[in-house]
């Protein structure tokens, strides 16, 4: 970080996708290094298993599998990153995302990151086996999306706001029938696109406070650390610099709705003008482009370490 005017500044932050951006076999594709193999190993050490049964077609279709995965891919990219010099001021991370961030903060071990995140996977799967699921509403504003909800009857439907990626792209969350219409009358209302997610849990909804609680529970046996660069909240869009901030937001984030647009846009307040997305996907790199387009943003999934590097060195600010 550089300071100007007496704050800190940032350039460079890590971007952590969530659920929904997985595609079969994404954990065989990530780049040929050392420290990916090596935390492949780790993953495995500590799990009992072996991570690269984790995303075939059949696996993906387990929360828990698909979670699991993602961190593994994330925390495996960015320690491949880092040692090849790549140096970043912040991190964040959607939904699951944040337990990469919080890893890439150093708040949280990875050892320790494996078995609550196949718990929150489990703990999700096992609450909701089927008829809940989530949608993606694009073209409509905020708004626009809660009085469509009001309109069907909000909780008593089980049917929430779950994420405002950007400010006409929603997700929803809820049961199957209410999703369903949410989507139809989206459709009729202007929507440009509106349909259902690979998700089959409701997720960012009070559906998940049980989960919540069974999180709360599990990470009173975990030690957090102070961050070594700054972690940005999933709930409030807020910088987090102390362990207890970041324990709360990694425990409640599954249960209350997501602001990324507004994480992403105080990162860009702050300073940042590289995003660098970890694997799996582009979904987080292309809504930082389309929000930012004086930042650069790009993702693990079309682009060379090499390139990452280099492009990471020409964004840090002169010393």
């Amino acid at each position: 970080m550089d300071r100007r005017d007496g704050e800190a500044r940032l350039s460079t932050a890590y971007l952590f996708p969530g659920q929904g951006a997985q595609s079969p076999g994404f954990l065989h594709r990530l780049p040929e290094h050392p420290l990916v193999q090596d935390t492949l190993a780790e993953a495995g050490a500590v799990l009992g298993m072996d991570p690269a049964t984790l995303d075939t077609e059949a696996a993906l279709a387990s929360t828990m599998a698909v979670q699991l995965a993602a961190l593994i891919a994330g925390v495996a990219v960015m320690r491949a990153l880092a040692h090849e010099g790549v140096r970043v001021d912040a991190a964040a991370g959607l939904s699951v995302g944040a337990f990469g961030a919080a890893v890439a903060c150093g708040a949280l071990s990875f050892a320790d990151a494996l078995p609550i995140v196949k718990l929150r996977g489990e703990s999700m799967q096992n609450a909701f086996p089927r008829g809940y699921g989530m949608a993606a509403i694009i073209g409509l504003e905020e708004q626009q999306v809660t009085d469509l909800l009001g309109s069907l009857g909000g909780a008593e439907s089980q049917i929430y706001l779950a994420s405002i990626n950007a400010p006409t792209q929603i997700v929803i969350s809820g049961a199957d029938r209410a999703l369903d219409a949410a989507v139809e009358l989206a459709r009729r209302a202007g929507a440009r696109q509106a349909g259902r997610m690979a998700v089959s849990v409701p997720s960012h909804s009070p559906l998940l406070d049980p989960v919540a609680a069974q999180l709360a529970a599990a990470f009173a046996s975990i030690q957090l650390q102070p961050p070594q660069v700054p972690y940005i909240s999933n709930r409030r869009a807020r910088l987090v610099n102390d362990a207890a901030g970041i324990r709360d937001d990694l425990i409640y984030n599954v249960a209350h709705s997501v602001r990324w647009y507004d994480s992403a846009a105080l990162l860009y307040e702050l300073g940042v003008r590289l995003f660098i997305e970890l694997p799996p996907g582009q979904v987080l790199s292309r809504l930082a482009r389309q929000a930012f387009p004086e930042a650069r943003a790009i993702a693990v999934d079309d682009t060379q370490l090499g390139s990452i590097v280099l492009l990471s060195a020409r964004s840090r600010p002169p010393s």
